[in-house]
This record gives C-alpha cells, structure tokens and sequence, in this order.
C-alpha cells in the first residue's frame, strides 16, 4: 500500500506573489518598527531604507523606499508590494523583485493610497540567508 495521494506541488515559479508570500510563514510586526529599515537586494546590497508603508484602495500593502542615484542625488521612491518582500531581523529583502523591476517602476507619487499608523499590524514573511 502506498498511502493516500499527495496533493499536486506547483513549481515556485508558478506560484503568485501572494502564494509564494504565504509560503515563506508571514508573521505579524508594528508598522513604525519597519520604518528606517534597509531593504537588501539578492547579493545583501542596500537599495534603500524604508520611508513609507501604505495601503491602496484596493487593499494592497506597499514599502515605499528611495532607489537608484549616487548618495541621495537623482534618487526616486518607489513602492514596493509587500508579497515581494521578506523579513528577517532588522532588515528587509526583495526576494521577488529585482533590480531591473526596480529600475521600471514607476515613481511613487502618493496618490491613490494612505499612510499606514505606526502603531498598526500587518503582515510580512520570513527569510534566513
């Protein structure tokens, strides 16, 4: 006997941001206790530090963060989706998103989302290096 059947596994590739976020156990953290954090690129190069965690009308959550230039000059902000992104300790990693993805999106402007308070809870997923 060979037991019951095994669900189908997809490739990770497969998978939504979402799904894969689900995956990596999100766990609850403070807002303010994100903010200043670094956000780490695949090779734990620093793109930029948190500024702003916000929320879209259509309930998305997202980390605004400067990108590109030389040391403050010719810098963007940029959101981030929150299912791209990991957590472990004091720093942040862009697990699904790269630096060409960063390169092409849009810059963040602020219209059409809200601050999220200090003070709430969200969720974020784990990761170890």
């Amino acid at each position: 006997m060979s037991g019951p059947p095994k669900p189908p596994t997809r490739d990770w590739s497969e998978l939504s941001y979402e799904e894969r976020m689900e995956r990596r156990f999100p766990q609850p953290v403070r807002v303010g206790d994100l903010i200043g954090l670094p956000l780490l690129d695949y090779f734990d190069q620093t793109i930029g530090r948190v500024r702003v965690v916000e929320r879209t009308v259509n309930g998305k959550i997202r980390l605004v963060v400067p990108y590109g230039g030389y040391f403050s000059w010719r810098r963007r902000s940029v959101a981030v989706p929150i299912e791209v992104v990991a957590i472990a300790g004091r720093q942040l990693a862009a697990l699904d998103m790269s630096w060409e993805e960063f390169a092409k999106a849009p810059t963040w402007t602020g219209v059409g989302a809200q601050p999220i308070g200090a003070d709430e809870t969200i969720r974020i997923a784990l990761y170890k290096r």
